[in-house]
């Protein structure tokens, strides 16, 4: 470290590690460095020092483990929990560092303790926001989640400040199944409403117990009152019957399991789980009108993102088998809950089971909710003694490990990388993610991913190019436009793995300038539609390639067509026939519904003959506005990209 750090941190060295491998964990904004550089434009992140460790060393050579940084070579670190905490992981936490257990805390007393901490710990009730990161100044490291979802942790603040966030998100994956197949369960039998006809006659008649006088009446009111009604709650049986799970990741797979052990057929959609996964369990994985409309049983799974939005709406109950059942423990914003109201007033839905809605608690007066063929929980998918002590475990050991200096694979923002590849390899990264996201808006709906082929051309050696971040970013690009997840350089491929994503690269030698890392980068997706045909190349693949110039990213290739536009703004790509005019006419309407264009290309494979246009547009033009750019004659086929 350099020498002019303060002694504010003292470094121990972990047996296990070289003795020249420096720490890796974020530095408070107390310390001092003798060199200073500003943030890194593209990550949010802050630079660390001239000798702080290489992406290469960090692969090489931490194999999970790292430094230990404290306050002094004689205190512990300092754990606020400011929210309730299995005490299986407390007492792994005390035996590592000092905890403070401070419960309900108000935003200012929430902002004075956090000045005093290494690291804090949360569920989901205490918002930790940008004020609490600028009030640490610079103390805390890490912050943990105890759960998976990060809403309430502004991680964009947290970045910028130096600190991990990281959660839990594996620990409560059984309980969430198991509280699923209990609603399914439930619902196929008529659990909960038979279990309230019969209880709704008890309580009526105690009043008339004052006095004995009133034994006989309270016995002929009870018998009234009490509701056995064998006929009303015949349910239906699970064996046989076809169960569609929405969303086939750790808690989808999971209760596929137990349906199939219950005597069901399973089937499962998800576009970017392997079918060798879903087949080892004995699942199909098909489209998602194919599941909906032959299923019996629904139970959704998937996370809440603009793709899955109300997933389950008026269109889509109308393609299902009259007399369907929905289960739901992902998150209640996947279904339009006005239209599964009217789905179930109609027959088309026979009956739901919710543990999760749009807005949490939901409304008393809910027609949702008060419906007599609905099933609620209040959100208890991991509510359960085993899950909660799992979660307080796993969130404890990530929260010890960044505070050691290991990088942690549940991890969900990025950690600091060295201020030498962040110079060079800036502009690339952008490059790298943007490349992703434009690649999976091609790939059409219901296709999955089946790999991804990543291509560097390069005219240096191999050992001089470390791509790992470059991967990291076009994993990034390809996943988050379609999850939940917040993806980095370190859950990168941890990401990729879970989602079954196969990212292979290749390097290819170009005879060029050797002062810049790379020519160009190409991004090949085997085996899936596209959208917009024109992005296929003569192999079958979508491919995109581009390359960096003058410091700014610009894609060069779409398909088999040579194009060249920046990607500073959104683009529109148009097959036409090579003919005068289409320009003018695109730019004409553009021009009109006031959107800028900043960048036009076209590409053509011969004069007179196909083209590819592509435009760089500052906003996003409306329907109305694309509507009437696929009305000119000569475009064959068009697409609009968000970056």
């Amino acid at each position: 470290m350099a020498s002019s750090v303060t002694a504010a941190l003292t470094l121990i060295r972990s047996p296990a590690m070289t003795t020249n491998f420096p720490s890796i964990l974020p530095i408070s904004s107390s310390v001092s460095l003798s060199t200073s550089r500003p943030p890194s434009p593209f990550l949010g992140l802050r630079v660390a020092g001239a000798r702080e460790a290489t992406i290469s060393d960090l692969g090489r050579k931490s194999h999970g483990q790292g430094l230990l940084v404290v306050a002094s070579a004689s205190s512990r670190p300092f754990v606020l929990v400011a929210e309730k905490l299995g005490e299986a992981g407390l007492s792994l936490l005390r035996d590592f560092a000092e905890v403070d257990c401070s419960y309900n805390l108000s935003p200012e007393e929430l902002r004075a303790k956090v000045a005093q901490s290494d690291a804090l710990i949360v569920r989901s009730g205490t918002k930790v926001t940008r004020e609490v990161f600028q009030a640490s100044k610079g103390r805390l490291k890490v912050v943990g989640r105890a759960g998976v979802g990060i809403d309430n942790v502004d991680l964009q603040a947290a970045t910028e400040n130096g600190c991990l966030v990281v959660n839990a998100p594996t620990a409560n994956t059984i309980a969430a199944a198991e509280h699923g197949i209990a609603l399914l369960s439930g619902m196929a039998r008529n659990i909960a409403q038979a279990d309230a006809s019969m209880k709704a006659g008890i309580g009526m008649p105690i009043l008339v117990y004052v006095y004995a006088f009133w034994n006989l009446l309270a016995v002929n009111m009870y018998a009234a009152g009490s509701k056995w009604l064998r006929n009303k709650y015949v349910g239906t049986s699970l064996v046989g019957k076809t169960l569609a799970v929405l969303g086939f990741g750790k808690v989808g797979s999971e209760v596929a399991r137990r349906a199939k052990g219950l005597g069901m057929h399973v089937i499962a959609h998800d576009p970017y789980t392997p079918a060798e996964k879903a087949h080892a369990l004995g699942v199909e994985l098909v489209p998602f009108d194919k599941a909906i409309s032959v299923a019996d049983f629904i139970s959704l799974h998937m996370p809440l993102t603009p793709t899955t939005a109300k997933v389950l709406n008026d269109e889509t109950f109308a393609k299902m088998k009259k007399g369907v059942r929905i289960i739901n423990v992902a998150r209640g914003g996947v279904i339009d809950e006005d239209a599964l109201v009217r789905a179930l007033d109609n027959g088309t839905v026979a009956q739901a089971a919710l543990d999760v809605f749009t807005a949490e608690p939901p409304p008393k007066d809910s027609k949702l909710v008060l419906h007599e063929n609905v099933t609620v929980t209040p959100h208890l998918g991991a509510s359960t003694v085993e899950a909660q002590e799992g979660v307080a475990v796993e969130v404890a050991e990530a929260v010890i490990g960044a505070l050691k200096g290991e990088l942690a694979a549940t991890a969900v923002n990025a950690p600091m990388v060295p201020s030498e590849v962040i110079s060079e390899l800036a502009p690339y990264v952008i490059l790298a993610e943007r490349l992703g996201r434009l690649i999976v808006q091609l790939v059409a709906g219901q296709s999955g991913i089946k790999g991804v082929k990543v291509v560097y051309r390069s005219a240096r050696n191999p050992d001089d190019l470390d791509t790992r971040i470059l991967r990291a970013m076009i994993t990034k690009g390809i996943i988050e436009p379609i999850s939940s997840l917040f993806v980095n350089i370190v859950n990168a491929d941890y990401t990729a793995k879970q989602r079954g994503l196969r990212i292979s690269e290749e390097r290819v030698f170009v005879d060029s300038c050797t002062e810049t890392p790379l020519d160009s980068i190409q991004i090949h997706l085997t085996n899936v539609g596209s959208k917009f045909a024109s992005a296929l190349s003569d192999s079958g693949d979508i491919t995109l390639a581009g390359r960096v110039k003058d410091g700014v990213p610009h894609l060069t290739l779409v398909g088999s067509f040579s194009i060249d536009v920046s990607l500073e703004g959104n683009v529109i790509l148009c097959r036409n026939v090579d003919q005068p005019g289409n320009i003018g006419k695109v730019g004409k309407i553009l021009g009109e519904e006031n959107v800028n264009i900043n960048f036009m290309s076209v590409g053509r494979t011969a004069p007179k003959e196909l083209a590819i246009m592509a435009i760089g547009v500052d906003e996003e033009p409306g329907k109305g506005t694309l509507k009437k750019i696929g009305e000119i004659q000569a475009i064959e086929e068009f697409v609009f990209l968000k970056i």
